[in-house]
C-alpha cells in the first residue's frame, strides 16, 4: 500500500472517489490553517502524487517565513484535477489562486489570456534565476518568450531494466535500444510462473496514461495523428504497425491486468521486482532508488527511450504552477510559487525528506548538488540526455501541423485523446482488435481534423 502512496501520478476510479470524498469533507491537506487574523489564504489546486504531497508536508516552512500567508490545498487525482482546473480557469472562476498545470495547457491558456505573465515577477525576484530551468522545459512553459507557469518538476521518458536479470541471462542492453530489441528482451525474461513480467507498459485509459508511451511508439515507427492538411492518419500502415506492436507486446510479455495499469501500477510492479523492463517517465527513477519504496535499489539500469526510425523518441512533460489571471492575491501567489520552485526548496526536500525525493527535471543546478549527484548517479545522465533531446517541435518522422510528443497541442486533444485511449485500452483487454480500435479512433480524429480545416479556423495559440 505504501508503494501506491509514494508513486507518481495516482490514477483510477477508486483513488478518485477517495480523494474527492476527502475534498468534499474539507480535508485539504497540510497548510490548511486559515484562522490567522488578517492572513491571506491561498487556494492551491494540485495533483495527488508524492512530489506534491511532499510539498504539502513542507508548506509549514513557507508559512513560517511568510506569516501573512496561509495555504489551502485542493488535491485531486490527475484526471479529476485536469477537468476541475480546466473548468475553473476557463470560466474565469476565482476558485483557485494557484493551479498545477503542464506544458500542454500553459501556452494555450496564456494565448487565451487565462494566466498571469510570470516573467516580470521571476526576473525581479532575488536569487530565483529562471535561466536555471532546463531549456526545453522552460521553452515548453513559455508563450511569446515569457514564462506563464514555472516547473515544479519535469520529465522525459526512458527504459528501465533489471541489470541483475540481464547479467544472469548474459544479455546486454544497448545505450540506445530499438523497440525490436526491447521486445526480444521482454519475451526472453517473461516468467509468469515466477511472478515476473517481461515488461511493464501502461494500458489504462487516459491521454496521460496509455497514450503517453504509445504516442512515442507511433512517432518513432513513422506514424502521426494528422498530416499537414489536418487529415487524420490513425489508420495509416505506420500507425497500425506501431499500435499492433505495442498491444501485442503488452499482451504477450506484459504485466498481469495490463488494461488497468497506469504509471502507478507499473511503478509498484517494477519496484517490487515483478518486471524485468519498464518504459516510462524519467521521474520514476528516484522512486526506484529509494530503499523505503523499492526492492530493486541498485539493480536498475537506464537506457534511452527505444526507437525505430528516429534517433530519439522520449516525451517532454512538466508539472508546473501557474497563477490564474482572476486571482486577487497575485503577489502572495507568486511568493508561494517562488518558494515551491526555487533552488532553496529543492535543498529543503533533500535535507528534510531525503535526496532521492528531490523534484527532478526542473533546474540544471539540481544535478550539480553533491548530495543529489550521489543518489542519482545511475540515472541523472540518462535523464538529462532524454530531456535535452526531447523535441516537441518535431515529434514525428514526417511533418505535422501540431506540437507535442505524447500529446497534440490543440484544445480538442483532452477529449480526443481520451476517446482514442479507450479504444486502445479495449484492444489491450482483448475486447476488440487493434484494427477495430483504430477504425473507430480514425472517425474521432476525422471530426476534429475537419474542424481545423474549415475556413476561418483560428488555430490554438503557439509562439513558444
Amino acid at each position: 500500500m505504501s508503494q501506491l502512496i509514494r508513486t507518481p501520478r495516482t490514477a483510477g476510479l477508486a483513488a478518485a472517489v477517495s480523494v474527492l470524498g476527502l475534498v468534499a469533507a474539507g480535508c485539504t491537506g497540510a497548510g490548511a490553517i486559515t484562522g490567522t487574523p488578517g492572513a491571506t489564504t491561498l487556494t492551491v489546486a494540485i495533483v495527488a502524487n508524492p512530489q506534491m504531497r511532499d510539498m504539502e508536508r513542507l508548506t509549514p516552512e513557507f508559512e513560517r517565513s511568510h506569516p501573512g500567508i496561509r495555504v489551502r490545498y485542493v488535491t485531486l487525482p490527475e484526471n479529476a484535477a485536469r477537468q476541475k482546473i480546466t473548468e475553473s480557469v476557463a470560466t474565469g472562476s476565482r476558485e483557485f489562486d494557484v493551479v498545477m498545470i503542464s506544458n500542454y495547457e500553459t501556452p494555450m491558456w496564456a494565448g487565451n489570456g487565462w494566466l498571469t505573465d510570470l516573467q516580470p515577477l521571476a526576473d525581479r525576484t532575488p536569487d530565483y534565476d529562471p535561466g536555471d530551468f532546463i531549456g526545453p522545459v522552460r521553452t515548453s512553459l513559455s508563450y511569446r518568450g515569457h514564462l506563464y507557469s514555472v516547473p515544479f518538476y519535469g520529465e522525459s521518458s526512458f527504459l528501465m531494466y533489471r541489470k541483475d536479470l540481464f547479467a544472469a541471462q548474459r544479455l546486454t542492453m544497448p545505450a540506445h535500444p530499438t523497440w525490436r530489441q526491447v521486445a526480444a528482451f521482454a519475451r526472453r525474461l517473461h516468467a509468469p510462473r515466477q511472478g515476473r513480467a517481461g515488461i511493464c507498459l501502461r494500458g489504462a485509459p487516459g491521454w496521460g496514461e496509455v497514450l503517453a508511451p504509445l504516442n512515442t511508439v507511433i512517432n518513432t515507427f513513422g506514424g502521426r495523428w494528422y498530416d499537414l492538411r489536418w487529415r487524420a492518419r490513425l489508420t495509416s500502415p505506420a500507425v497500425r504497425r506501431a499500435v499492433g506492436f505495442y498491444v501485442g507486446l503488452v499482451r504477450r510479455a506484459g504485466e498481469p491486468a495490463a488494461a488497468t495499469a497506469g504509471f502507478t501500477e507499473c511503478a509498484t510492479v517494477f519496484a517490487q521486482g515483478n518486471a524485468a523492463l519498464w518504459y516510462d517517465a524519467t521521474s520514476a527513477a528516484g522512486l526506484l532508488e529509494d530503499p523505503a519504496d523499492s526492492k530493486v535499489v541498485g539493480k536498475v539500469g537506464y537506457a534511452a527511450a527505444p526507437v525505430e526510425k528516429k534517433a530519439w523518441s522520449g516525451w517532454l512533460y512538466s508539472w508546473s504552477l501557474g497563477i490564474p489571471r482572476t486571482t486577487v492575491h497575485r503577489d502572495a501567489a507568486w511568493k508561494f510559487l517562488a518558494w515551491a520552485t526555487s533552488r532553496d526548496y529543492i535543498r529543503l526536500v533533500g535535507r528534510r525528506l531525503g535526496w532521492s525525493r528531490v523534484p527532478p527535471g526542473s533546474r540544471e543546478s539540481t544535478y550539480a548538488l553533491p548530495q543529489y549527484r550521489k543518489v542519482s548517479r545511475a540515472f541523472s545522465g540518462p535523464t538529462l540526455a532524454a530531456m535535452r533531446h526531447a523535441d516537441p517541435e518535431h515529434p514525428t518522422v514526417q511533418p505535422v501541423p501540431y506540437t507535442g510528443v505524447q500529446f497534440l497541442d490543440i484544445p480538442e486533444f483532452q477529449d480526443l485523446g481520451t476517446r482514442v485511449s479507450r479504444q486502445i485500452n479495449a484492444a489491450i483487454a482483448g475486447q476488440q482488435s487493434v484494427g477495430a480500435a483504430l477504425d473507430q479512433s480514425q472517425q474521432y480524429a476525422q471530426t476534429v481534423g475537419r474542424d481545423h480545416r474549415r475556413p476561418g479556423r483560428r488555430e490554438a495559440p503557439g509562439g513558444r
